[in-house]
């Protein structure tokens, strides 16, 4: 005969069972689940590195046909040469590239300039790789002098491309376009040249050089966009230097700004380095920077001499009424007055004047200023 007291320990035996069973069944449910979980995200990772592998074996835009120039330097590896591929945008992903050359065996690769496109593909890039030298011949060249205003510009543009002057006016003036250039270059065209006081938004921006075009009519898009290419390379170089003092350029439109005032001053004897050292010193002095160039720039014509009564013409480019730089570049400036204003010469010149020789003289003071002046200009 079983006792109370031995009925009362099966049935606490069962319920332990019971839980016990049940705390089973809820681990081996988690187990399940946590499972699933970390089988289906590996299979979604691999699915994602599938896809992303893929895209990247493709071509970047099979329909842009516009001419990338690249240079591979001698002795350039392919971890090398993939870089400057993707620096460029010719390719979408330089490890892919790597892996695809190796995988393929391929060697060979000469040092050279090349013009390739986004529409290539991995076999064509390094079939055009292995010839060391370009692609394609230039249908023409277009060069911009330094030190050409935007207008100058674009009667240039004109006469080497057929389109009209208003035509290329009016898209270099379209602020829908340059709202993307903005999206296009966002380290290098900010909202300040959207300023309602800028006579050209893209004035300063269109860099100085000589470009090859290897179709017969490029786009106005297309011009302007390879100019701007070359801009934002190049200030790339100096991005370390812009707000590197209190005084210095803090933007890259400050810096072509200040370029601009060195380019429109500078001759060919000139030191690009003291001439920016003379608006430092004024800027530092509290003094206005007083240069001539935005003055005419202001007037918006061309003369051989600036009057007195030029220099209280009301514009936000005249920098003998307002303090600092203008609200915009009056030119565009070449390399060496971008690196001028980002490395003036150590002096305490606050005045320089051109002679008719083309030489510069530098003075501290006004007295001598005058006096120089009375000698080599009156």
């Amino acid at each position: 005969m079983t006792s109370i007291g031995s009925e009362s320990n099966i049935d606490e035996f069962k319920e332990k069972l019971l839980e016990k069973h049940k705390e089973a069944k809820l681990v081996r449910r988690i187990v399940l689940i946590t499972s699933l979980i970390i089988f289906i995200s590996l299979g979604a990772g691999a699915a994602f590195g599938y896809s992303y592998i893929k895209s990247a074996l493709q071509p970047v835009d099979l329909t842009n046909k516009k001419p990338i120039e690249i240079t591979v330097p001698i002795g350039s590896s392919t971890t090398k040469i993939a870089s400057i591929l993707q620096e460029n945008k010719v390719i979408k992903d330089g490890k892919v590239f790597r892996y695809f050359v190796k995988f393929k065996n391929e060697s060979g690769f000469m040092a050279g300039d090349y013009v390739l496109n986004q529409s290539m593909t991995f076999e064509e890039i390094i079939a055009s790789l292995k010839t060391g030298k370009i692609l394609q011949d230039a249908i023409f060249s277009l060069t911009i002098p330094e030190g050409k205003q935007l207008v100058e510009m674009v009667k240039i543009i004109s006469g080497k491309t057929g389109y009209t002057e208003e035509e290329l006016l009016n898209k270099i003036n379209d602020k829908v376009y340059i709202e993307e250039l903005m999206m296009k270059y966002p380290s290098l065209i900010t909202d300040e040249v959207l300023n309602s006081e800028i006579r050209y938004p893209l004035e300063g921006y269109l860099f100085p050089a000589t470009y090859s075009f290897y179709t017969e009519k490029p786009s106005i898009e297309e011009i302007i966009e390879t100019m701007l290419d070359k801009t934002d390379k190049v200030l790339l170089s100096y991005q370390e230097g812009i707000g590197g003092t209190e005084i210095a350029p803090q933007t890259p439109h400050e810096l072509l700004t200040f370029a601009s005032l060195i380019e429109e001053e500078a001759t060919e004897k000139t030191d690009r380095e003291k001439i920016s050292s003379v608006f430092y010193n004024r800027i530092k002095a509290n003094m206005p920077l007083q240069t001539d160039p935005t003055v005419l720039y202001a007037l918006g014509e061309h003369k051989d001499r600036v009057l007195y009564e030029d220099l209280e013409i009301e514009s936000p480019y005249n920098t003998y009424v307002i303090q600092g730089l203008p609200v915009g570049p009056i030119a565009n400036a070449g390399e060496m007055s971008i690196k001028a204003a980002l490395a003036p010469a150590e002096t305490n010149f606050l005045y320089f004047l051109a002679a008719k020789d083309g030489e510069v003289i530098f003075t501290e003071t006004l007295e001598q200023h005058n006096r120089e002046k009375a000698k080599h200009i009156n």
